[in-house]
């Protein structure tokens, strides 16, 4: 009986020994991947086979452009695994492998500022920001390897001055795909100009605020040369006649907001060296801050000229003398 248990014993073993060989060898036997990215310019075998031992270096197709992908047919795998000495392996019972090739994307927007830099220096022009740079619709961006860090370099650059057409020939010194092929990128370039504009309607003698304006990028020929290119130079600015919405605004369209009006009751400050006197009086036109206005003095029925110094407050001083005309307040 005993010995019936030891042989039983040894019998187990040898089962479990044999189940964990087979379980190794099953897991690792080379098999197909459903899909995989690649970096280079080559697909290897270890690119497309688990478990590919020694020859996973080994080069077996050409990979796609970058940033694009494909795929490949299971009997061509097939082929070229056993041209390099690989029979056994589990196709999963895939029908392709789809390849994909990493790269990294180098926008229009920085290709565009590459362009308006490279012909701002050529052209002599003060500010690349000053340039509007549209590709043709047909240009995308370029794609490059995800080693490549650098910013695109724009070997020429040529613009025809008729038209504003532009031909750039463009590579990048971290990207050997670009060095080999350096790419050209065509379409339209304008120098460009930033002015205020109106974000809507403004009434006569309306105050100009911050929300009411827009900045905006004109071409430069269709920019007067009074336009106003500061939002500080029109925000607390009254409108000096009626603007619409989207006009570019000059000097001669603005004036100092109106703060004392017509028959305003206004506080009249005299001064004089050390002596201070105020009074009421009547303004007799409109007035903006800093502005000379006339006034009534109601005690000496006189007309004064003072200087608007805040809403509903002149000053007269040395520097503006007091009228010596009376009026006739009945006739008024």
């Amino acid at each position: 009986m005993r010995h019936l248990k030891g042989i039983l014993l040894l019998a187990c073993a040898a089962i479990v020994v044999i189940w964990a060989f087979s379980a190794r060898a099953q897991s690792a036997t080379p098999a197909l991947k459903t899909e995989v990215t690649v970096t280079g310019d080559l697909v290897r075998i270890g690119d497309i086979l688990e478990n590919a031992g020694a020859k996973a270096s080994l080069p077996v197709f050409k990979a796609p452009a970058l940033g694009g992908s494909g795929t490949i047919q299971v009997h061509r795998v097939m082929e070229a695994l056993r041209a390099n000495g690989i029979v056994v392996f589990d196709t999963r019972n895939l029908t392709e492998v789809l390849v994909s090739r990493a790269s990294r994307s180098v926008t229009l927007s920085d290709l565009g500022r590459a362009v308006a830099e490279a012909a701002a220096k050529r052209y002599e022009i003060a500010n690349a920001s000053d340039l509007s740079v549209t590709f043709d619709p047909h240009m995308k961006p370029l794609q490059v390897e995800l080693t490549a860090k650098d910013a695109p370099r724009v070997v020429s650059v040529a613009v025809d001055q008729n038209n504003n057409r532009f031909e750039a020939i463009i590579d990048m010194p971290g990207s050997l795909t670009l060095r080999r092929n350096p790419v050209r990128m065509t379409g339209t370039l304008i120098e460009t100009a930033e002015v205020v504009t109106l974000a809507r309607p403004i009434s006569r003698g309306e105050t100009i605020r911050e929300s009411d304006i827009i900045l905006e990028r004109l071409p430069r020929g269709q920019v007067q040369t009074d336009a106003l290119t500061r939002a500080e130079l029109v925000i607390n600015q009254a409108a000096r006649r009626a603007l619409r919405s989207g006009q570019t605004l000059r000097a001669a369209d603005l004036m100092k907001p109106q703060i004392i009006a017509r028959d305003d009751a206004v506080t009249i400050v005299f001064r004089s060296g050390a002596i201070t006197l105020t009074l009421r009086g009547k303004a007799m036109g409109n007035g903006a801050e800093g502005e000379t206005i006339t006034v009534l003095n109601p005690q000496s029925k006189r007309l004064v000229q003072a200087t608007v110094t805040a809403p509903g407050v002149v000053m007269v001083s040395d520097a503006n003398p007091v009228t010596t005309a009376a009026i006739n307040v009945s006739e008024r």
